[in-house]
Formats: C-alpha cells, structure tokens, sequence
C-alpha cells in the first residue's frame, strides 16, 4: 500500500523547472509539482512573456537569464543552484504540461532500490500519450545512435524527466546548451561511471510540446558533433 511519505518527495529534493515562454502553463506545472515537492527551482530562460511573474505567484524559487541560452543551460543553472541550497537530490521536470509530477516520488524509490546515482524517466517504459508514430521512430533512432556513439543504453535518451543524487549532479557539468543536452548528460553519465537506472514515467503530448520538442534533424546534427568531438580529442 502506498502511504503519504511514498507520494511525496523530501524537502532535500529540489525539482529544477526550466521554462521558456511557458506562461499559459507553468502555473498547472507548478501546482501539481507542489503536491509532491517543497523545493521547486523555476528557471525563467529569457522568456519573452510574464512567465517569472506567473511563477513568482507560487512558493517556489525563480531565477532568470537576460537572455535565452537554451534547455541545457536553464537546467545547468537550476541544478548549480540547488547543490548551492544543499539539495542531497535534483530533480529535472518540463514546464510544459508533458510530465507527470507523481511519477516524481516513483523515480525516487527506483533511484534508492537500486543504489543508483541517477534515474531516468521512460515513456517506453510507461505510457506516451498522443505520440506521433513518427516521433516514436526519431526517439527509437536516437537511442540506437546513442548507443552505438555514446557506449550507453537507455529506452529513452531525450527525457527532461530525471532524478539524480547530489554525487552526480556535482560531476555532471551540462555544455551542450539546447535540446541536445539530454544527450550530453547521458554521455557524461558513461564517462565518470555513474550508476544509472531507468523508470516508468507517463508523457504527455500536445501541440504546444510537439512545437518546441526536438526535430529529427536534431538527433543527426547530434550525432555529427558527437562524432567531431571524438575526432578532435
């Protein structure tokens, strides 16, 4: 039976939300995250609409760039500040309706079964609601690259949706600014041997998400720096 301390995350848990024009849903995001977490770190990413000040109506941290540096880097910078609050986990979770905040307290059991440092969270191993067959292909594609590429398998390489102990989220140091960060992360995750794990999670797709989600063409532009850096090292 799940009990009340199962569905909600400890407070040493900070939940690092990167948002970038998402004022018309932040304020759902950030609500149903309350249910399960008190410490939430809202990354306004040079928004160019009232995002912060939709965020500022909640009890949560909220931070700003001048200016839109991207995914990777609002993430890096949330994830910075939480280690600076003394988080002991760091959870990463959409501003854009896509994931579910209950499946927040899910991954940290999985994260603390298996004695993991990091945990990722799957729609292949749960649910992918209104997902274009076509996206199903990019993402079975890019896993496949990242394998062949990156040495590292997992069923779903471009999830926001994560939870790391405070050990990974020292060493992992995120460069790759826009929606090839996730990538990034997970190659970071191979190279300094991080214990790793993966969990159901159910995502949800809209048109606003399938508008500022990544392309095709992203996986292979990825593919082509991974191979550059390879050949430059």
């Amino acid at each position: 039976m799940t009990t009340l301390a199962d569905s909600v995350l400890p407070e040493s848990c900070f939940v690092v939300v990167p948002a970038f024009n998402e004022a018309p849903r932040i304020g759902r995001t950030l609500e149903s995250l309350l249910q399960v977490a008190r410490s939430v770190v809202v990354v306004d990413d040079g928004s160019a609409d009232n995002t912060a000040e939709v965020a500022l109506n909640y009890p949560v941290w909220v931070l700003r760039h001048p200016v839109n540096l991207g995914a990777g880097a609002a993430t890096q910078t949330g994830i910075s500040f939480a280690l600076r609050q003394g988080a002991e986990y760091v959870a990463t979770f959409d501003a854009d309706g896509q994931h579910r905040a209950e499946d927040l307290p899910k991954l940290m059991q999985i994260l603390l079964n298996n004695k993991a440092n990091i945990v990722f969270g799957s729609r292949f191993l749960g649910k992918a609601i209104d997902m274009p067959f076509h996206r199903k292909v990019m993402l079975k594609v890019a896993s496949a690259a990242v394998w062949v590429l990156c040495g590292i398998w997992v069923t779903d390489v471009t999830t926001g949706l994560r939870l790391m102990d405070a050990k990974a989220a020292r060493m992992i140091k995120i460069t790759m600014n826009r929606f090839e960060h996730p990538i990034d992360l997970l190659h970071q995750v191979r190279v300094k041997k991080l214990r790793f794990a993966e969990g159901p999670a159910t995502i949800l797709y809209s048109a606003d998400s399938l508008r500022k989600g990544q392309r095709t063409s992203d996986v292979f532009r990825l593919a082509l720096q991974i191979i550059a850096e390879r050949v430059m090292r």
